[in-house]
């Protein structure tokens, strides 16, 4: 065994205590870290042998094989808070808190490998913005993209966070220094090799974390089990409460609860589907089916890894009730302090490592992507140098992610909800773009700012204007309604803005369809075929 200390390492989290391994163990786990990271630098050297213009960078050139294409999507989604935060979520509320991770995210997956990923791949796109114009226009591109980068600089943020709780908890190094180290090391790795580096570095990363995964789960069950794996299994099953092993909202559920259920379910199903780090990774295979392949067994994979930490979770509600004061730390982290010895242990904290640089290294690279080539590339100086430009940009996020890491609580909070942006103001236009016939460039641009305006106007007053005080019995809609002494005004905020945002953007994008018309615009029918050079960015 092993002291679990106060580690909370889920991005953004405040970190408490120093976790002791003995000196043995520190020694052996710095050992392992360090080795890891000169395999991964090496692969980038490598990698960034196949780079030699922009589309290699990108995309990688369009020549990614299915296990590579779906290694580098799995290992984008199934970030640090999979594991640490499905886990107490599964915890603290049971099977129905893990809608959105890993429930929704796993169907996002395989719904865009059905409807998604064929269509866009075969549209020869390096970014969703080249997508937005030519569909629908330069103007449209320009607000897609402005529209997505934003959002990502809170997700850097946190895996430069988790990064820097490690190294706190295991090797002392203080918070501000390791999010400083984080921040070189994914920078390296993805500047070296751009999609080419991430996407081999992403696939190594992804099968020794799953290794640690399966270490840290067949350990627990089976000790939990009385040393049987499958006893652990059975036991965990039975003796769970039905309540908590259920993905529906109770019976006696409000409307405000209902509505939230539902907004989660589409925030997660559709809302990941317009971004970056996952068109990027279908842009890049090798043929559509190859995307379509690869986005279906993520998905598939993705649920069944995803179900560990879930299951770990179900567990820690058994062996600790929710009244217990033993279990002070997130819960896999508790887990692996019980149940793993230290080599274990060691094997558990490379493969932790290995999904948070994998994320970061992604979520540095889509954003840094849309930057250079949807908006710096368009100036004519930069025309000649588009490699040096997007390598540039990867910098310059990379410092972006830095200073919001460094930001406080409240700017991460404001960066947390706005990855929603996504669902309620890019998925209606990119699903008609595709299935559709849209005319113009009114369409998008109505659709998507309307969205975004009508999310933030109802998310900023719950967020910032009547926060719900802590330890209220009531809903927030009763708090506003109690405030404002008016029925009505708490009836409206019953609705989740996830559904407010959509809904007005579907609204909009049918405004946009009829203005044009009237205008005269037509349906271009060509504009999901590949480019011609001529129209190449």
């Amino acid at each position: 065994m092993w002291d679990s200390g106060y580690l909370l390492a889920a991005g953004g989290t405040k970190i408490v205590e120093k976790i002791d391994l003995g000196a043995t163990g520190v020694f052996w786990l710095g050992a392992a870290l360090a080795l890891y990271m000169l395999m991964l630098f090496g692969l980038s050297l490598f990698a960034s042998k196949n780079v030699q213009n922009e589309e290699d960078f990108l995309v990688a050139g369009r020549r990614l094989g299915l296990f590579l294409c779906w290694g580098s999507l799995i290992a984008t989604w199934f970030g640090a808070a999979s594991m640490t935060g499905a886990a107490q979520a599964a915890r603290d509320e049971g099977v129905r808190g893990t809608i959105l991770d890993p429930w929704a995210c796993s169907f996002t997956l395989i719904i865009a490998g059905l409807f998604y990923a064929g269509p866009l791949w075969r549209m020869k796109l390096l970014t969703t913005g080249d997508f937005f114009r030519r569909v629908y226009g330069p103007r449209s591109e320009l607000i897609c993209s402005g529209v997505q980068i934003p959002s990502y600089f809170g997700w850097i943020a946190g895996q430069y966070l988790a990064l820097a709780a490690v190294q706190h908890a295991y090797f002392g190094v203080p918070e501000g220094w390791g999010v400083v180290i984080g921040f070189a090391i994914a920078l390296v790795y993805t500047m070296v090799g751009g999609m080419w580096s991430v996407t081999l570095t992403d696939t190594v990363q992804i099968v020794i974390a799953f290794i640690g995964l399966i270490i840290l789960g067949h350990a627990t069950l089976s000790a939990f089990g009385g040393g049987e794996f499958f006893a652990g299994l059975s036991r965990l099953w039975t003796e769970s409460s039905p309540d908590a092993l259920t993905l529906m909202p109770p019976a006696d559920a409000s409307l405000a609860v209902v509505l939230a259920w539902c907004g989660t379910w589409a925030t997660g199903l559709f809302g990941n589907i317009p971004g970056q780090d996952l068109q990027q990774r279908m842009f890049s295979a090798r043929s559509a089916r190859t995307a379509q392949w690869a986005c279906l067994w993520a998905g598939i994979l993705y649920l069944a890894f995803g179900m560990v930490p879930v299951g770990l979770g179900l567990m820690s509600r058994i062996e600790f009730p929710p009244e217990s004061t033993v279990m002070k730390v997130k819960v896999l982290m508790y887990m692996a302090g019980q149940y793993l010895s230290v080599p274990l242990a060691i094997i558990f904290v490379v493969s932790f490592v290995s999904i948070v640089m994998s994320t970061a290294c992604s979520a540095v690279l889509a954003p840094a992507t849309i930057l250079g080539h949807n908006f710096l590339g368009r100036l004519t100086v930069f025309q000649n140098n588009r490699l040096r430009l997007e390598r540039a940009c990867v910098l310059i996020i990379s410092l972006g992610g830095l200073a919001f890491a460094f930001s406080g609580e409240s700017v991460r909070d404001l960066l947390d909800f706005s990855l929603s942006v996504a669902l309620v103001g890019l998925f209606v236009p990119l699903t008609f773009g595709i299935y559709g016939r849209p005319r113009g460039e009114l369409p998008a641009i109505i659709s998507t700012l309307a969205g975004v305006i009508v999310f933030f106007a109802r998310s900023i007053p719950e967020m910032y204007i009547w926060p719900l005080p802590e330890g209220s019995e009531l809903e927030w809609f009763q708090y506003v309604e109690q405030l404002s002494g008016s029925r009505l005004l708490g009836q409206l905020m019953i609705v989740p803005p996830d559904v407010y945002g959509t809904f007005v953007s579907l609204i909009g994008y049918g405004v946009g369809q009829v203005i044009e018309k009237r205008r005269g615009v037509q349906w271009n029918p060509n504009a999901l075929l590949p480019p011609t050079v001529g129209e190449q960015h």
